[in-house]
């Protein structure tokens, strides 16, 4: 049967060749995706291996809360606490020590030649500290920085910020501007994946990172013989006989383990990610397949009936077809672990000219290849089984009689599954809204599910009076074609239905995020509107203002106050049910005169006046979630150094996603300097300033800075929802895989279809259809299963969709916006697709020779 299987293949390749591709594309995706993943991990390894070169790290043991992660910042070092910076003089007394260096780095701002910030990518900026001793980095030219009005970067930095060697430029190190001259190029020896790194002389970095004397670790090299178990035996009796009981020393090995580890679990998210747009890729060219299958096996009943007369059992010709789909898959996996390694380079390219170099080749390696060609043949096998299974049980007699290969099955079953998944999706859907303790996100999530399998189910049903109605406009405008091509749609809804099914899927998701971005838009505005009154906001690019900026802002004659906006991190003692330990939360402090004056925040319980006597605001969301309530008192840090406030406000704030506001001067309390950074200042005019005066006045102090925003309202929120676009976009190029892939099965479809009425083709060309009358029905066809498809799809996303403010208002998403011109543009894609999906079809349809074609069996 082997063997008949293949000749199966050669006899209608085109049928094939098309299934191939939709397991290509999916296949590809997940190639691509674990090839990603295996070089970005290899490149943060580099980056790991050649910057962290310690024989042993001393670092903090107790665990305090970890700084803001701003995308100027270095990699927070874990949840530790701080040690004392002189200890690395101690350290390098201790016999079998070379060298003990605190780690002193901190965020920068880097002015390139064209005046602007040097920012990668989402890349943190960083500033560290150079001891001439230190082996960690190499000078490829240049000098090494000597004072605070030098400085060395790193090589990719050099490229990128367009200066060279002797250069002046400015760089902002906490809040101050300053005129430095670019003295020194250096290396780690392996790419930075885009990090802005800005090299300083020990006692500015000293000066800007560690003015409390602390630091977060100390790095330890051991003199030559003396291994890295053996140097923290000998490091160890120092930490405890020196008062440093809070520090703890560990090999370089064991630090580059748990670094590297951290990375994999990070990057395990974006492997996460992108696999489920390979699932759902995957799934809808399961769906091309299954239905490739079914309609060969409609077409070629004869073939199998023969095959079942002349000895072949159930089981082979079951076999025979699961060899073809075992080729399609097999095939289709190969090609798509090469595309995804194409892929793949075309991305480090990109990745390269953005500023985010990717060290090494695209990585194949045997998982990968392994696991995509499994997961592509199983997909494969797994779509083929039930047409496969039909052809098998099908009586030889019976499949031997003329009207077989019209014969429809009842949808009855398949109504009442259908109704029963819709069903229980709606009502999920409705729980996830309705139900207060219910875990909503979960409940909606499965009420997505179920909908879209029970419309995907439900749609032959729907697919009659549904196309009728769609071709209406054909049947009235394009005669006779309209009606004819009305007919092939109708008669065969089951086809049609699956044919479109492919497409349903890629339109819900494509339309639950369109509706996602447009609620989003109108909630940011709404947001900003209520909460966000002053006059101006500045914001900085790396999402840390400039200490220095406030006092220059405040002294401006046409400004009347400024409200500083702070945000950190500390560790905050709970009772709440499953916590474990204490856990780390974001706190807001602003002075208690920003509210009614550049903050209007809603306060469910207490008074905000309470925060000028030292009390605390806390988030709806966070006193259900940690039992907090009114006059309650809450316990902030660890158990060296504990600060305790009391709730004296419940308040809801769309504006702040933090859990806990707190007045200036309690956040300065309970979160350390060096966690905490200025997310924004408010800015109320002067009265008798105008809004243009004021802002150009705030330009001017901002324009040094080369990160700082002047914003109005409407900028301010034309900002955050460019934010969440930036977001949706990736998720619309993602999602359009799987549409790509459902024009490919229209295509696909049509093509059959064609196969399939050779003959009654022939006979319309024979009774004096014309060859563009023909490509007029076929294109007719195409149209309308698109629109069915984008039409049920679009309905099924904007109903889940609707669900997400109800369920997400705690998070910002407060109005619900459905963009009716954006959904019908989409539709009036979809008929565009249709047409272009038609041409090949159609093309071959028109040149099938009459004659051949009416003889056809």
């Amino acid at each position: 049967m082997g063997r008949v299987a293949l000749r199966g293949i050669r006899a209608h390749l085109v049928r094939f060749v098309l299934s191939v591709l939709a397991v290509t594309l999916g296949v590809a995706f997940v190639a691509g995706t674990f090839s990603l993943r295996t070089m970005m991990s290899a490149t943060f390894t580099d980056i790991v291996q050649s910057s962290m070169v310690g024989d042993a790290y001393v670092r903090g043991t107790a665990v305090a809360a970890s700084g803001p992660q701003t995308a100027d910042s270095a990699p927070a070092d874990g949840e530790r606490g701080s040690i004392p910076a002189s200890l690395a003089a101690e350290l390098a007394g201790v016999d079998g020590v070379a060298h003990a260096f605190p780690d002193l780095e901190g965020p920068i701002v880097l002015v390139g030649a064209d005046g602007t910030a040097v920012m990668g990518s989402g890349a943190p900026s960083f500033a560290m500290a150079l001891d001439p001793d230190n082996p960690t980095v190499d000078l490829v030219a240049g000098a090494l920085p000597r004072n605070e009005r030098e400085i060395a970067l790193e090589s990719a930095t050099l490229e990128t910020s367009g200066l060279a060697l002797g250069d002046e430029t400015t760089i902002v190190l906490f809040g101050e501007l300053r005129t430095v001259t670019v003295v020194g190029d250096l290396s780690f020896g392996a790419p930075v994946a885009g990090a802005t790194i800005t090299f300083l002389d020990v006692a500015t970095a000293t000066a800007a990172f560690a003015a409390d004397g602390q630091v977060p670790s100390i790095e330890v090299f051991a003199d030559p013989g003396i291994d890295e178990q053996d140097l923290v035996d000998r490091i160890s009796p120092l930490l405890a006989t020196s008062g440093a009981d809070a520090a703890q020393a560990v090999t370089g090995a064991a630090a580059r383990a748990e670094t590297q580890e951290t990375i994999d679990e990070s990057l395990g998210f974006v492997t996460t990610f992108l696999l489920v747009f390979a699932g759902i890729s995957l799934f809808v060219g399961a769906y091309i397949i299954a239905n490739t299958f079914a309609m060969s096996v409609r077409e070629r009943m004869r073939e199998f009936a023969m095959l079942r007369a002349v000895g072949a059992s159930p089981t082979q010709v079951f076999a025979s077809i699961l060899i073809q789909a075992g080729v399609v898959g097999l095939a289709g996996s190969a090609v798509g672990i090469a595309a995804g390694v194409g892929l793949v380079s075309v991305l480090r390219v990109v990745f390269d000219r953005m500023g985010m170099a990717l060290s090494g080749q695209v990585p194949l390696t045997v998982g990968t290849v392994a696991t995509s060609l499994l997961i592509g043949t199983l997909v494969s096998l797994a779509a083929a089984a039930l047409p496969a299974r039909r052809a098998a049980l099908t009586p030889p007699v019976e499949a031997m009689r003329d009207d077989v290969a019209s014969a429809e099955r009842s949808l009855r079953v398949r109504t009442i599954v259908g109704l029963a998944f819709a069903g229980a999706g709606a009502a999920a859907v409705v729980a996830a809204v309705t139900l207060a303790d219910a875990n909503g996100a979960v409940l909606l999530g499965l009420g997505a599910v179920g909908l879209v399998l029970g419309m995907l189910l439900l749609a032959p049903v729907i697919a009659r009076r549904t196309l009728g109605v769609l071709a209406a406009v054909f049947v009235a405008t394009v005669k006779p074609l309209g009606r004819l091509a009305r007919g092939n749609v109708v008669r065969n809804p089951r086809r049609t239905a699956n044919t479109a099914g492919a497409l349903m899927v890629g339109m819900a998701l494509v339309g639950a995020v369109t509706v996602l971005a447009a609620s989003a838009t109108v909630s940011i505005r709404s947001i900003v509107e209520t909460e966000w009154v002053a006059d101006f906001t500045i914001r900085s690019a790396t999402w840390d203002v400039p200490a220095g900026v406030e006092a220059q802002v405040t002294g401006l004659d046409s400004v009347a106050a400024v409200d500083r906006v702070d945000y950190g991190t500390a560790l905050v003692a709970t009772d709440a049910a499953g916590a474990e330990a204490a856990p780390t939360m974001e706190i807001i402090g602003l002075p208690v005169a920003a509210f009614g004056r550049t903050l209007e925040i809603e306060t469910v319980e207490g008074s905000l006046g309470a925060l000028a006597d030292g009390e605390i605001a806390v988030q709806v969301a966070a006193a259900k979630d940690n039992g907090w309530e009114l006059g309650d008192t809450v316990t902030f840090g660890s158990d060296a150094a504990e600060t305790t406030a009391v709730v004296g406000a419940i308040v809801r704030s769309d504006g702040f996603s933090a859990p806990i506001l707190a007045p200036d001067d309690v956040f300065a309390e309970i979160v350390s300097p060096a966690h905490r950074a200025i997310d924004s200042l408010l800015v109320t005019a002067a009265p008798a300033a105008t809004p243009a005066q004021l802002r150009a006045d705030l330009v001017a102090v901002a324009a040094p800075y080369a990160v700082l925003s002047v914003l109005d309202q409407d900028d301010f929120a034309s900002d955050l929802a460019a934010q969440v676009d930036q977001i949706l976009v990736i998720l619309y190029a993602l999602l359009g895989l799987s549409v790509v892939i459902a024009i490919l099965g229209i295509v696909n479809t049509l093509a059959l279809s064609v196969i399939e009425r050779t003959r009654e083709i022939g006979l319309m060309r024979a009774v004096g259809l014309g060859r563009a009358q023909l490509a007029g029905i076929v294109t007719i066809e195409s149209v309308l299963t698109a629109v069915f498809g984008t039409l049920v799809g679009v309905g099924v996303g904007v109903a889940v969709a609707a669900a997400m403010p109800t369920l997400f208002a705690d998070v910002g998403l407060t109005t619900l916006a459905i963009p009716w011109g954006q959904l019908a543009a989409m539709v009036a894609a979809a008929a565009a697709v249709g047409v272009l999906a038609a041409l090949w079809p159609a093309v071959r349809a028109a040149r099938l020779p009459v004659l051949d074609a009416v003889a056809a069996d």
